[in-house]
């Protein structure tokens, strides 16, 4: 589907994301606009248009300055991802710490996170108070994951409260600041923030997958890091049970020398992958759902749209 309801508005999004970083300092100059122009999807800022749209709102431009910001917080967050991940790919290019450094990527993603609270001055309090709890969400759901990690103690349900702190709540955010700002009534506000929110979760689930089966080249990263780093959903279903899905005669033919990739050859093989795969669907459903009280109109119809796209995309 060609989404053109919202084009004018991510392009003026691209534009007050450039003009934002603009500093004295030409390294943030030149950092920051290296991650911002690298091609990422802006889905957030796209859910955050269309939900302002759907409520009645006329005047994408109102909401322009939000979506920025939200993209702004998203692209900040995997410039200090990979620092963590110690990832030198991001989106077909060198992540920024791989290119100038990992004090300096960590002070571009710290000057990207304070130029949110410019992009987000004029809305007010009740509209920084979302963000300021997404933001403070997302940092919990990251830190959740990395202690998890580290104990080897991701189980299922810790999985499910990672997934919903670190990605589900800026969707969420997005969706309901897009709403607020086009003069939605309460229910149908929190049925965008509910739709976002379930299309959040779907989002990090197909994530997971494309971690073991998606094409490095597409993708633009190296696949196989959350299960080497001891996250992910598949690393939430733990070792014993992908074997227990998978029959013992492909168990014993699976022969490679890197624990990662053997891990990733038994999940192919296993059931996870179309586990999880239903388990994103079901989100998608639920996402779907929430979005019976929105009447119909032409931005309702791109926001059922991109939960196919959030469904099948390969990168």
């Amino acid at each position: 589907m060609d989404f053109t309801l919202t084009h004018a508005g991510l392009v003026a999004v691209e534009e007050a994301l450039v003009a934002a970083i603009d500093s004295e300092v030409p390294l943030l100059n030149d950092a920051s606009r290296h991650i911002l122009t690298s091609g990422g999807k802006h889905l957030r800022p796209h859910i955050a248009m269309l939900a302002y749209l759907a409520v009645g709102g006329e005047d994408l431009m109102d909401a322009v300055p939000m979506a920025a910001a939200v993209e702004m917080v998203h692209t900040a967050t995997l410039v200090h991802d990979d620092i963590n991940d110690h990832s030198l790919l991001r989106r077909g290019r060198p992540s920024v710490h791989a290119r100038w450094g990992r004090t300096f990527a960590l002070l571009t993603g710290d000057y990207m996170f304070a130029k949110v609270y410019q992009l987000m001055a004029p809305y007010g309090p009740a509209y920084n108070v979302v963000m300021a709890n997404a933001c403070t969400q997302l940092v919990e759901g990251e830190t959740l994951q990395a202690v998890s990690a580290k104990a080897g103690e991701i189980d299922r349900e810790t999985y499910k409260r990672i997934v919903a702190l670190k990605t589900a709540s800026l969707f969420e955010a997005s969706a309901r600041m897009g709403a607020l700002i086009g003069g939605g009534t309460p229910e149908e506000v929190d049925a965008l923030a509910d739709y976002a929110y379930n299309l959040g979760i779907a989002f990090q689930v197909v994530d997971d997958i494309l971690d073991v089966i998606g094409d490095p080249e597409t993708l633009g990263k190296p696949v196989g890091a959350d299960l080497g780093q001891g996250r992910g959903a598949f690393v939430a279903q733990g070792e014993r049970a992908i074997l227990s899905l998978q029959p013992a005669a492909e168990v014993a033919v699976i022969e490679e020398d890197d624990p990662i990739k053997r891990m990733m050859a038994k999940l192919r093989t296993s059931g996870a992958i179309e586990m999880a795969q239903r388990q994103a669907a079901e989100m998608v459903d639920r996402a779907r759902r929430a979005l019976e009280p929105i009447g119909p109109s032409p931005a309702r119809d791109e926001l059922e749209a991109l939960t196919n796209l959030v469904l099948e995309r390969d990168r």
